[in-house]
């Protein structure tokens, strides 16, 4: 609460309202006694943009066989051969399983020491679409599991290697990629200078995700976007009911109702004990919901809980679909996915960060993707199932998403350009956005920079990558593919 203070000051006399208000903890002084932006510039003499092309392995680096083995650790053991076979697919796929290597080599390159709630596996697809509580389609990073405050170049950097293996993986020129790469960053630096010009809450809110397009000069990439977002508005938690659950009962005294259909090894159902403990752990997900979402909540019965694997980086973890049902049988579907320490916890301190303490794991997950999102899923929340953490959030909530290894070179530099700018919004909802643009600027030195870094990196995954294949073909790990 601000106080105003009256000692002292005679009636009738005119004090500024600085003077006459206490400050408050959570509030700038007005006017600034700093410059932002100087205080960003001034870091280029300490930290050169040019810098951020280095990437130098050290001797200690884990052996990329051994990191996959080791982030398999306390996953469910006879669903890591999946994991394994996806990850072996191409170098891109294993780039998106392996957040925990590249988050050893990122520890061990420049970094300016300014923090953000990074998203943490800030690849390129993990951007999509997904509906705000209206229905309304948004477009923004989609996925939170790594989430902490860290070096905001982290996801820049993994955001550009990305982009380049996409693009091998699609088969664009070297050149195409390494463009990509670019206009990604260089949509991350202007779009942060502009935020930064920008009043506060303007830009807290700023670049409407209908802009994004020619915000970004993204325009050869409207065709596939428009395809993806028709795609989306079908995905729906109807669409998967109707899927994947069959009808029972009736007969016999039992109640008609709708049930799982068991589709191993993806999607199965699970002993009665298991699917009470979650249906349990559902009343204290409700109290992590503000309370105007409960009525909503109440009018829903639960119906079935399955066991469904997810994505590439999750599979393994314990992951479930809650089915429940309005009065006219209209059905809303809930994933319960396991939260797990972010695997960047290791290196934070060795670029200078502290490790938070974090009391739940799923807090943690949601918490971060609300301070990155501009509209987060309203029933985004968390929760504990048999001792471990877990967040709840909807399934298949018009969820979309391009596939960037899918994309020709044309298109490839625009969506670059599309979720580098999604990003620095993302950024710049914890950092302010003034600092970063101190120190990025306004020529293209840091887009080069670390265009350069992505070329290097890719080139790593992909001999990483090789590692793996070496390893399943010599029957050293098992990999299930197809699945």
């Amino acid at each position: 609460m601000v106080v105003a203070e009256t000692g002292g000051t005679r009636s009738g006399e005119v004090r500024s309202a600085g003077a006459r208000l206490r400050q408050v903890d959570g509030f700038a002084r007005w006017p600034s006694p700093a410059s932002p932006k100087k205080e960003g510039k001034a870091l280029r003499e300490r930290v050169s943009r040019a810098s951020h092309e280095r990437f130098a392995e050290d001797d200690g680096r884990p052996d990329p066989v051994a990191a996959v083995e080791e982030s398999n650790r306390s996953r469910l053991p006879e669903l890591t051969p999946i994991r394994i076979g996806r990850m072996a697919a191409t170098p891109f796929a294993f780039l998106r399983g392996s957040a925990g290597l590249m988050a050893y080599d990122l520890a061990r390159t420049p970094a300016t020491g300014i923090g953000a709630q990074i998203c943490g596996d800030a690849h390129a697809a993990n951007f999509g679409l997904y509906a705000d509580a209206r229905g309304g389609l948004v477009i923004d990073l989609n996925d939170f599991d790594e989430t902490v405050h860290g070096p905001w170049e982290w996801d820049v950097k993994r955001l550009a290697a990305s982009l380049v293996l996409a693009g091998r993986e699609a088969g664009a020129s070297e050149d195409a990629c390494q463009e990509a790469a670019f206009d990604a960053v260089g949509a991350y630096r202007r779009t942060m200078r502009l935020l930064a010009k920008l009043p506060s809450l303007d830009a807290w809110n700023a670049i409407a995700d209908e802009e994004l397009v020619s915000h970004t000069d993204a325009r050869d990439l409207v065709g596939t976007l428009e395809r993806v977002s028709a795609k989306a508005r079908q995905n729906t938690s109807a669409r998967f009911a109707a899927k994947s659950t069959e009808r029972f009962g009736g007969d016999d005294g039992i109640p008609e109702g709708l049930r799982f259909v068991d589709a191993p090894p993806v999607l199965r159902r699970i002993p009665d004990v298991e699917a009470a403990e979650v249906t349990s752990a559902l009343g204290a997900y409700l109290g992590t919901l503000a309370e105007d979402r409960l009525p909503l909540l109440a009018r829903y019965a639960i119906q079935d809980v399955a066991f469904r694997v997810v994505g590439t980086g999750s599979v393994g973890l314990r992951s479930y679909v809650v089915l429940l049902l309005d009065h006219r049988g209209e059905p809303l579907v809930l994933q319960v996915k396991e939260a797990r320490p972010s695997v960047l916890l290791p290196h934070l301190p060795v670029a200078g960060f502290e490790v938070p303490e974090v009391a739940h794991e799923g807090r943690r997950v949601v918490l971060g993707q609300k301070r990155m999102q501009v509209v987060s899923d309203f029933l985004l929340g968390w929760t504990t199932v048999s001792g471990r953490p877990f967040q709840v959030r909807q399934f298949r909530n018009r969820k979309g998403s391009v596939d960037p290894a899918e994309l020709a070179a044309d298109q490839l530099d625009d969506y670059g350009r599309m979720t580098g700018a999604l990003l620095a919004r993302a950024h710049a909802h914890s950092a302010d956005p003034r600092l970063i643009a101190g120190y990025v600027g306004k020529g293209d030195e840091l887009d080069e920079a670390v265009a350069r870094f992505a070329v290097a990196y890719a080139d790593r995954t992909e001999a990483d990558h090789a590692e793996l294949v070496r390893a399943v073909k010599e029957g050293r790990v098992v990999a299930e593919s197809g699945v």
